[in-house]
């Protein structure tokens, strides 16, 4: 097929896209500039005043319900014959993942609290990372398996997080939206599963997709991409909401774009797998600083998050394979695990807190890769998915019938 790449004019849109990054710095725009100056802390908040906070968290928290059962369930519908396993997976996962975070902590030493708003979006943070964990396997694992996966992982997940966040190891660590502790824990734990479990699936049959299968992963992205502000600004200090949401949006709008970019730069053409993933980079990238960073530097973020996340799924994913010695299903590693890691680095420009962000990010990659080897053993005892990418172990799956209509 003939390519459709023109070098010069999509150097000439990156440039126009940097310069549009460039122009959200507080020192090139000083109505920026003055913003960031008015955000003064708001401390000690009245009930009253809090009570309104709380509700409008609510909306975030259904906002992140619709993203994690709508937007990574849909994402995940791109397997072709394993669309009603992707989406009962997503179900079980959620449904197991937000009670046995919130009982488990709820029992453990500390200020949690389940009866209050911010206990259920940290538990809905826990079903993200699974859900992110769950992707690098998908398609080779019976149901009951992804329920087993479900309750390992949760717990596996409570001790990272108490581990970047609580034990005071790493202090001064700022990951405001979770980058490293939901994105990048998420995809190296679901790599450790993929090593530990893989070879039994030496060949096997390959995922297969089509266009209706993308375009459902399409819509699955823009679902994400459209609340993704309020994963992010949910845990985010009152006063500094807005700049989060901008921060986000400003991400993501860098990634889209340089994901355009540099799929036809590499590609000749705009790959689906690209654009319905890396577009949603900055959104995972620009986590640790969302609440912090300037809109230029998000924006920038964004850019070089929709640059590696493209990189890695058109050139780094099969290094990536040889090393695991098996596949990731979703690419999680291109679109959570290297983003991940680069918004926690990308922190020091905030924090300069070169220990505790590097620190973190080594632990959480460590973590994540031996607690999912531990629980890929575990899992094998529980059998092995004979029919891979396909829907007909677990369901019931009525024959395709095309019915021919005389108009």
């Amino acid at each position: 097929m003939k390519s459709n790449k023109s070098v010069g004019l999509l150097i000439i849109f990156l440039l126009i896209t940097v310069a549009l990054s460039m122009g959200f710095f507080p020192s090139v725009n000083e109505g920026v500039e003055t913003g960031m100056a008015g955000l003064v802390p708001m401390e000690n908040l009245d009930g009253t005043t809090q009570t309104i906070f709380d509700a409008v968290n609510y909306t975030r928290s259904i906002h992140i319900l619709a993203m994690l059962l709508v937007g990574f369930g849909f994402l995940m519908v791109f397997l072709r014959g394993h669309e009603f396993s992707s989406l009962t997976a997503t179900f079980l996962a959620v449904s197991i993942a937000i009670p046995v975070y919130m009982a488990a902590k709820s029992f453990l030493p500390g200020e949690y609290q389940v009866m209050n708003i911010s206990g259920f979006l940290f538990a809905e943070f826990a079903a993200a990372s699974l859900l992110i964990c769950m992707g690098a396997v998908l398609g080779r694992l019976k149901m009951d398996q992804y329920f087993i996966l479900a309750i390992l992982f949760t717990v596996g997940y409570i001790f990272n997080e108490w581990l970047l966040l609580e034990s005071g190891v790493f202090r001064g660590f700022l990951d405001t939206g979770g980058s490293v502790a939901i994105h990048a824990f998420g995809a190296y734990f679901g790599l450790g599963v993929v090593a530990t479990t893989d070879r039994k699936f030496k060949n096997k049959p390959a995922p297969k997709t089509n266009k209706v299968s993308n375009e459902f992963c399409l819509l699955g992205s823009m679902v994400l991409w459209l609340v993704w502000a309020s994963f992010t600004s949910s845990v985010a200090s009152p006063e500094r909401t807005y700049l989060t949401a901008l921060n986000t949006v400003l991400a993501l709008c860098g990634s889209t774009l340089a994901t355009y970019i540099f799929t036809k730069l590499i590609r000749g053409k705009i790959e689906v797998e690209d654009i319905a993933n890396a577009a949603l980079a900055g959104g995972v990238c620009i986590g640790s600083v969302c609440s912090t960073a300037s809109p230029g530097f998000a924006m920038f973020i964004g850019i070089c998050a929709g640059t590696l996340s493209t990189l890695g799924f058109s050139l780094i994913a099969p290094r990536i394979s040889k090393l695991i010695r098996g596949t990731d299903t979703c690419g999680v590693h291109n679109l959570h695990g290297m983003p991940g890691l680069l918004g926690g680095l990308f922190a020091i420009g905030i924090n300069h807190n070169v220990g505790a962000q590097v620190g973190a990010v080594v632990t959480t990659v460590v973590v994540g890769l031996i607690l999912g080897r531990i629980t890929g053993g575990i899992l094998g005892f529980f059998g092995t998915k004979e029919d891979t990418y396909n829907d007909e172990s677990d369901f019931f799956v009525e024959e395709e019938v095309e019915e021919v209509v005389e108009l």
